[in-house]
């Protein structure tokens, strides 16, 4: 029989797909869970800190490499991982409909963590085994741009997919009209009550409310939230949400240390009274006609606006209520939403509210469950397409000792390089600021506006800062590699640090005014992204210079390393930190944040023609 084990199989039929399976286990875990995290109720706090210890596996994974060219042929790695990936995601998806989604699911990611950044060794070894010298240059381009779509299909189309099926696995929604009227009368919250005909679904009382637009003491809106709070969380419509809740209502919780408790004095949502006045309130009670048989969430929200007009929704806020969780034990309790006015509204007016609901935990148990599929289709798809290469062999297993002496040389070479303080500093500290900003964008995106979010349904992030930011992120990159190969990093290198910092402020801004407007929170998460885009092309490139030397595949990696831990750092107290200030105070200190990278780029070493394309 012909040996079909072809050493020279055209890199188009593996490349590709080679690297859109090495991008979508890292957005999945670093990315994805988190928005995930966030529709299942887990608090800003749990999400980052949890979340961002997950970036470890990239840390470290310079410290096992050896072992991926020692033990086994980087080939039989890679089918092997894809088919493990294939198996965690399916556990993934199997654990979120359980009691202890959480903790269950949080091994599950390690177990994925772990795999990924060991898939990743081995890709880009295989990779530089697989191709010649011509074929690595022209492909360099093809590995980025697949590397971006699998970050596109993760944040992107895997979130509106999720969005998608929770739209459609939930009960049928309703309306709550709500207008400005000046003899209205107060709402009092119904009693439960029993099942009512017509099969599951929603019942608002009253569907139709109207509110005095005269503004009350903000003590009393401040007693009325804070009751519909207690309310909400006492029924276990806020599951999990209990410090949480009792912050927002402004009350009072004990004290961890010194430093919370003076950021909660003078930073909180609560700490600034500007007025002694606040809009009036209106509540209305939902519940369900009939024990659901699962877990079912409700949101209360402003019908999404995708043009440049806005409508009436934008003088009501619903203060209390955006997003409560029914299942068999709560069904027929009085849930409360609460409705408040702009304190400047006087004039007669109507606005629309949705009232949806969607299975969350169904959505993400589908939607990763099918990435699970597909990563057993790419490990049997590589298994025959990936081709033999001569030197794709094992190493021998008693030459791995003398492989970690050689690699503790390589590491001291590194902390032996000439400013090597100046540089780690540069690594740690460039990208400071958005390590915070990252982990909490997508809780900001997703969470109600009484709470200082944007109120964003998972389908519209993942458009958003799923696909119109990866756009966004792809073409700065582009831009960037472009101007410093004509000119030269150094030439680029303070607009680049402009680039990836001054555009934080956008999110101060959608903070601040919180635009109903979906059109112009893409434009601003275009902006921000366009610009890390570009900024963080300067890493990038000052990454290969500090590597430059005669262990510079080495180097360059513990530099990912570092890259990986200037990440995780960072965002491990984003979440304990917005939680108690807010995310208008968040964004501020986001802003400042920004100065070490600045004071830093100021020091570090940097030759004027590097980056520099020569020989045209």
């Amino acid at each position: 029989m012909p040996d079909h084990r072809r050493s020279n199989w055209n890199p188009w039929g593996w490349v590709p797909s080679l690297y859109l399976a090495e991008g979508l286990p890292y957005v999945v875990v670093m990315t994805v869970s988190a928005i995930m995290y966030k529709g299942m109720g887990v608090s800003n706090t749990d999400l980052a800190l949890y979340t961002s210890w997950l970036y470890l596996p990239w840390v470290i994974k310079p410290l096992w490499s050896p072992v991926v060219d020692i033990l086994g042929t980087r080939r039989r790695w890679i089918a092997s991982l894809q088919l493990i990936l294939g198996g965690g995601l399916a556990g993934l998806a199997l654990t979120i409909p359980t009691t202890h989604f959480f903790q269950y699911s949080l091994a599950f990611l390690w177990l994925l963590a772990f795999s990924s950044a060991t898939h990743d060794i081995a890709i880009d070894g295989f990779y530089l085994l697989a191709t010649t010298e011509k074929e690595q240059a022209f492909f360099v381009g093809i590995r980025s741009t697949f590397y971006r779509i699998a970050t596109i299909f993760g944040q992107g189309l895997l979130v509106i997919l999720a969005g998608w099926i929770q739209n459609h696995t939930g009960i049928p929604g309703t309306e709550l009209a709500v207008s400005t009227a000046p003899l209205a009368a107060e709402i009092r919250s119904a009693a439960p009550t029993g099942t009512a005909p017509g099969g599951l679904r929603i019942i608002v009382e009253p569907a139709e409310m109207e509110i005095v637009p005269h503004p009350i003491e903000r003590a009393e809106a401040t007693a009325q939230l804070a009751a519909a709070r207690s309310n909400n969380v006492h029924f276990g419509f806020r599951p999990g949400e209990t410090k949480t809740a009792a912050l927002a209502a402004g009350a009072a919780v004990p004290q961890t240390n010194a430093l919370e408790s003076f950021l909660r004095e003078h930073f909180s949502r609560t700490a600034a009274r500007p007025s002694p006045l606040a809009g009036n309130l209106g509540v209305v009670t939902l519940r369900l006609s009939e024990p659901p048989g699962r877990p079912i969430v409700i949101t209360v929200g402003a019908r999404p606006n995708l043009g440049f007009g806005g409508g009436n929704e934008k003088n009501f806020l619903v203060a209390e209520g955006t997003r409560l969780t029914f299942d068999d034990k709560n069904w027929n309790q009085p849930a409360q939403a609460v409705v408040q006015l702009d304190p400047k509204l006087r004039e007669p007016i109507t606005a629309h509210f949705e009232v949806r609901s969607g299975n969350v935990p169904i959505s993400w148990s589908i939607t990763f469950g099918v990435l699970g599929g597909l990563f057993l289709l790419f490990g049997i798809y590589h298994q025959w397409m990936l081709p033999h290469p001569e030197s794709d062999r094992p190493g021998e297993a008693h030459s791995l000792p003398r492989f970690f002496r050689e690699f503790g040389r390589t590491m001291a070479a590194f902390f032996q390089k000439d400013k090597i303080g100046i540089l780690l500093l540069f690594l740690l500290t460039y990208r400071f600021a958005e390590a915070q900003l990252v982990k909490m964008v997508t809780p900001f995106l997703l969470d109600g506006r009484e709470v200082g979010g944007l109120g964003l349904t998972p389908g519209q992030v993942g458009f958003a800062y799923g696909t119109v930011g990866i756009v966004a992120l792809t073409a700065g990159g582009l831009l960037g590699g472009m101007v410093a190969a004509r000119q030269g990093l150094k030439f680029w290198l303070w607009p680049m640090v402009l680039a990836i910092h001054l555009p934080d402020a956008v999110f101060v801004y959608l903070a601040t005014s919180q635009p109903d407007n979906f059109w112009i929170i893409n434009l601003g998460i275009a902006v921000e992204q366009f610009g890390y885009g570009f900024g963080f092309s300067a890493y990038m490139l000052y990454m290969i210079y500090i590597a430059r030397g005669r262990h510079a595949t080495a180097h360059y990696a513990i530099c990912t390393g570092f890259m990986a831990l200037g990440m995780m750092l960072p965002g491990m107290f984003s979440g304990w930190l917005q939680e108690i200030i807010g995310y208008q105070h968040f964004f501020i200190w986001v802003l400042l944040a920004t100065i070490p990278g600045f004071l830093v780029v100021k020091f570090i070493p940097l030759e004027a023609e590097f980056g520099r394309k020569t020989g045209d």
